[in-house]
């Protein structure tokens, strides 16, 4: 019986790949341009359409991409319009209906059953309330005694 050596490993050139710039399209390699337009993005499963969005867009492929600081925006402006559609409580608004009662976020959540980060998610704009929640809010703000009673059963 005849051992034979184990094959050695067949040795490869290095990959000499140069990064790409960050405003090169991911899918072509071809330079972006910014762009504004519209663009939309769901909010509570509706399709919100943003105006004036910035962008940039891959002149070769159409690739579109998005910045980290404008694909915030994109959704904290879908948002905005979103509650202005629905008649909901601005960002601003519940706000001041929590700090009108010397609330902080984790006290009007706790009030409303809610989970912690809830109240901070709607006044910085990243979530919206639900209509249900948006009516309690109102509640709040416009009827007296509502928040001594939420006091009371909210344990």
């Amino acid at each position: 019986m005849v051992m034979k050596k184990p094959a050695k490993p067949k040795r490869t050139a290095p990959r000499t790949s140069r990064p790409l710039p960050d405003d090169a399209c991911p899918a072509c390699g071809t330079l972006m341009t910014e762009t504004r337009g519209r663009r939309s993005l769901p909010v509570n499963g509706e399709q919100v359409s943003v105006p004036s969005v910035k962008y940039l867009r891959c002149p070769k492929c159409d690739e579109i991409m998005l910045r980290f600081q404008d694909a915030r925006r994109l959704h904290e402006d879908a948002i905005a319009i979103y509650r202005k559609q629905h008649g909901l409580l601005s960002a601003d608004e519940i706000r001041a209906i929590r700090e009108r009662f010397s609330l902080k976020q984790a006290d009007l959540a706790q009030l409303l059953h809610l989970g912690g980060n809830t109240v901070s998610r709607w006044e910085s704009g990243r979530n919206v309330q639900t209509a249900s929640m948006d009516i309690l809010l109102r509640l709040i703000r416009d009827l007296p005694g509502s928040i001594d009673y939420l006091r009371k059963h909210a344990a």
